[in-house]
């Protein structure tokens, strides 16, 4: 048998459009609770932010693109605790939330970033229970 040579993802990387970055910083940081991290100089050139969350665990990047659209179905799945307090307060801040009961054994919901990026937060409904990856 082999072993995995993958440990773990390092960070998702989402789109933006051109000169997003003030929307994106408020959601992320004033709405989700984020983090933003600096990027490195020759990064920065290129625009965007980086954000992150659960001590760095959590890394989503969000990169510049001309002509952005934002994905119809691609999306990060993130796991959190408290979802129903989470879910408040990002409604409470002005985020749409769509409830999903269609994954067995787990509560979820999604929202959209200022770019229309779909985020979906998703928690195990037993906290022994392993949370399972998205099974579309």
């Amino acid at each position: 048998m082999q072993s995995s040579f993958l440990t773990g993802i390092d960070h998702v990387q989402l789109a933006a459009p051109p000169g997003s970055e003030p929307e994106l910083r408020a959601f992320y940081c004033g709405v989700l609770g984020m983090t933003e991290s600096p990027k490195p100089p020759a990064l920065a050139a290129r625009g965007g932010c980086w954000f992150v969350a659960a001590g760095g665990a959590v890394q989503l990047h969000l990169g510049i693109e001309t002509g952005f659209r934002p994905a119809r179905k691609a999306h990060p799945g993130l796991r959190v605790r408290d979802i129903a307090d989470y879910a408040e307060r990002l409604a409470s801040r002005g985020a749409p939330i769509t409830w999903d009961d269609t994954l067995p054994g787990h509560r979820r919901f999604s929202t959209r970033d200022p770019a229309g990026n779909r985020l979906e937060f998703l928690q195990a409904d037993q906290p022994d229970q392993p949370d399972q990856p998205d099974q579309r």
